[in-house]
């Protein structure tokens, strides 16, 4: 039985069913981006985006759309839909009748007597996508008609009418191909069927993305569409749509189809749900394995994001074996910003945490000192005294981060080129995670390496040590300072002190770890992940809607963030033991109760810090998934103790 399906009074509803997405990922990182009726309401939308070296690597998106007709008994039913300003012309919807999420995204479509079903299946290891056609009841045969809208853009742009757009065909084996601009690749359209083609160039004018519009972007684009193929179906007969930057061979679309429906995994449950999430996220383009941060908009191969997933993604989905060679990737596309410059300080810090949840599942820590030890040590000495400009070490051993307008960590949201959270200073998990860093690199130097360099980075150690809680520790709050500048302790509360307390190496006396969790509890932990401001604060925003501009300020000022759940749940563990257990199992179910909300059968990046604390964001995010696992795995854990 299939996990997400919807019935037809939630689809109809366009308020309902319109912020409701499926998303498709393949390991070339190509991707399919639609509402559950197949009505594209944002500029990432469409059946088929694809990885463009020639660009850069950026991902483009070719085919937008096909418009489905059927004409049966001289009567045509248009089942596809598009908004305009404020009008969806057509309006297929009214013929969807039922959704089903998995294996393979469904739509059914119901026309009197009709019985019309449409499937999508995006290839695993190459830029194509398969859409199939089934006339599963009618009382006569029937004439398809296709017509598809193509874009041809970047997916974080629009495109406009324009006469350099070439809307011509050329011969396909069953169909046709298309490139409507010379630096990109053929789009081919081919049938497992043969079509006709009736070439009919014209442009689509002001196709209107909704999501675009309330989010006050640029939400209008005009798609051209180059004719109609139409192809006949008698009840119980089927025809594929191939859609790729290849041709195929149209007599082996139904028996690739089928193989490559055996291959999807239905999911049953929430955890079912995680793995393919998981690894959907992980991309293997031009064999390189990388993680991408978020679909459909977010990108891959981000140095915090993939060191922070990482572990959640490859070791708790049982893929240890894609750890390193991930790691080894971002390690080569990252120089700068491990060793030189970087605008969010503690993302470099991050290895310390990453290599030690490997050790933790089971590596050698002498194998992986002797491959990341240099890599590790090299990040610790750009953060000594002249060599980045963005951040240094002060006498005190503390690292001190300031650039003038610059918001130097995660929380790095700008309105109007202006940092909404700068922090400059001494940040709290910052600090956390140099300390972390040194002391475990001094362990495994003294263990594993010449002891050379745990001689001389001890006493900084102990200098953090020493300086650490004088700094950061506010006595009368019972917490510890966001971050400390030369104006003194900012004690606006935030989760940043949560990786203070999760870390292996904490600067934290473990005695005032319950009354900092207490502040925790009751002002940051909500259902659906850990704010990221307190509700008291005179500058938190409790929902992320409006503006571009009120967004921004929410994002780090009160939204919720699933990813922060895993330090939470660690700390909380380790504190209250398996006294917490029931809990922690609330706020993990909380997120598969909300599988059939914004990105179906996928984990969102935020929600809302005020009830009912909707989802917001990329619609499957690599943070929220991986700590999803992460305390998953912690609640097995504690169950078995």
């Amino acid at each position: 039985m299939a996990l997400l399906k919807f019935n037809k009074a939630e689809l109809v509803n366009l308020s309902y069913s319109l912020k409701r997405e499926i998303i498709s990922t393949n390991k070339t990182g190509a991707y399919l981006n639609t509402s559950i009726v197949a009505c594209n309401t944002r500029r990432y939308h469409g059946l088929l985006a694809v990885t463009l070296d020639r660009f850069g690597g950026d991902r483009f998106l070719l085919l937008s759309s096909l418009d489905e007709s059927l004409v049966v008994g001289g009567k045509q039913f248009n089942l596809g839909i598009h908004c305009y300003g404020d009008i969806y012309e057509p309006r297929g919807h009214k013929y969807v009748v039922d959704f089903v999420s998995d294996p393979v995204p469904q739509i059914t479509c119901k026309i009197g007597s009709i019985v019309f079903r449409k499937s999508f299946l995006l290839c695993p290891d190459r830029d194509q996508i398969y859409v199939k056609y089934e006339l599963l009841e009618a009382p006569d045969s029937a004439s398809l008609q296709i017509r598809p809208l193509l874009a041809f853009r970047n997916i974080h742009d629009l495109t406009h009418t324009n006469d350099v757009a070439d809307g011509s065909a050329k011969p396909a084996k069953n169909g046709a191909a298309f490139r409507l601009y010379e630096a990109f690749p053929d789009l081919f359209l081919q049938f497992s069927k043969a079509p006709k083609f009736n070439a009919d160039p014209v442009w689509y004018y002001g196709v209107t993305y909704s999501d675009e519009y309330r989010r006050g972007f640029d939400c209008k684009e005009d798609l051209l569409s180059p004719g109609i193929f139409s192809v006949n179906l008698k009840a119980g007969e089927s025809v594929i749509v191939s859609a790729a930057t290849g041709e195929y061979n149209p007599r082996e679309f139904k028996k690739d189809y089928a193989a490559q429906y055996k291959l999807q995994h239905e999911e049953i449950n929430g955890h079912d749900a995680l793995l393919s999430c998981a690894d959907s996220l992980i991309t293997c383009h031009n064999g390189r394995k990388k993680i991408n941060a978020g679909y459909s908009w977010m990108y891959t191969g981000l140095l915090r994001e993939t060191l922070v997933s990482l572990p959640g993604l490859t070791l708790l989905t049982g893929h240890p074996e894609d750890f390193e060679e991930i790691l080894d990737n971002l390690i080569e596309d990252n120089q700068e910003r491990l060793f030189r410059r970087t605008t969010q300080v503690e993302a470099p810090l991050y290895l310390t945490q990453t290599l030690q949840q490997y050790i933790e599942f089971g590596a050698d820590p002498k194998l992986v000192w002797k491959k990341y030890g240099k890599t590790l040590r090299g990040i610790l000495e750009s953060y000594l005294p002249g060599v980045r400009k963005e951040v240094a070490m002060h006498p005190n051993g503390l690292l001190w981060a300031q650039m003038d307008g610059v918001a130097l960590t995660w929380m790095n949201a700008y309105i109007n080129g202006r940092a909404v959270t700068e922090r400059a200073g001494y940040q709290v998990e910052t600090n956390a995670f140099w300390y972390n860093a040194i002391r475990f690199a001094c362990e495994m130097d003294r263990k594993f390496g010449n002891g050379r360099f745990a001689k001389q980075w001890a006493p900084v150690a102990e200098l953090v040590e020493t300086n650490y809680l004088p700094t950061f520790w506010n006595s009368r709050l019972g917490c510890l300072a966001d971050y400390v500048d030369n104006a003194g302790q900012h004690t606006e509360v935030r989760p940043n002190q949560l990786f203070a307390l999760a870390l292996e190496y904490s600067p934290v006396d473990e005695e005032l770890f319950p009354s900092i969790l207490r502040v925790v509890d009751n002002e940051l932990v909500t259902a659906r992940g850990i704010r990221t401001l307190s509700p008291r604060d005179v500058n938190y925003k409790g929902v992320y809607e409006g503006s571009q501009i009120e967004r921004d300020l929410a994002y780090h000022n009160g939204c919720c963030w699933p990813t922060l759940l895993a330090p939470y749940v660690k700390i909380s563990f380790k504190v209250k033991g398996q006294a917490f257990w029931k809990k922690a199992e609330w706020l993990v179910e909380g997120f598969y109760r909300d599988l059939n909300k914004h990105g179906v059968g996928a984990f969102s990046e935020l929600y809302d810090g005020d009830p009912p604390f909707e989802p917001h964001g990329a619609i499957s995010s690599a943070l929220s998934t991986s700590a999803l696992l992460l305390c998953e795995t912690l609640l097995n854990t504690y169950k078995e103790a």
